[in-house]
């Protein structure tokens, strides 16, 4: 219990668009299988997300903070399906992060220990793929040259995404 709050709280920092945003403490939407789904109120407008952790994280590396997957809606900014993920180390400068979900594949940028989809167009892309496919391979290299290999189960992130779209309409 104790470690999905600290869990929800590097999540929920993460996801502040700036460093006043004031935001409630995550509400657990629901569990789908390998994603769980989560709402909370930043600066009084509603934000939901779901999230994932890797089934197997590989590479070289003696210590590795915590890997998240994410997807965003935030409707007062009217934005969804905002992919984000946190790697667990700072990434090599200007590299980018692959992630191939059964066959397409999709280029991030990264900053710190996260990494972004380019544009909306990839938001979307990548989270119809997330919802249509049975795995995801997740490629990235540490700022020390460390190349790691982390392994997703999407079972239940269509339902986890249908549970986040409910939670924020319009």
């Amino acid at each position: 219990m104790v470690k999905s709050f600290y869990i929800c709280v590097a999540i929920i920092s993460c996801l502040f668009a700036s460093s006043f945003a004031y935001a409630s403490e995550p509400k657990k939407i629901g569990s789908f299988s390998d994603w769980s789904a989560y709402s909370f109120l930043e600066n009084g407008k509603k934000v939901c997300y779901m999230v994932s952790t890797p089934k197997t994280d590989e590479g070289n590396y003696t210590r590795r903070g915590d890997i998240y997957t994410l997807v965003t809606h935030r409707p007062s900014e009217n934005t969804r399906n905002v992919f984000s993920y946190i790697g667990g180390y700072p990434y090599k400068q200007d590299s980018e992060v692959t992630v191939k979900i059964d066959g397409k594949t999709f280029k991030l940028f990264t900053y710190e220990e996260t990494a972004w989809a380019p544009d909306g167009l990839t938001d979307n892309a990548l989270s119809s793929a997330l919802r249509s496919g049975s795995k995801m391979v997740v490629k990235g290299t540490s700022k020390r040259g460390t190349l790691t290999t982390d392994t997703y189960s999407l079972k239940g992130s269509s339902s986890a995404h249908e549970a986040i779209s409910k939670a924020c309409k319009g």
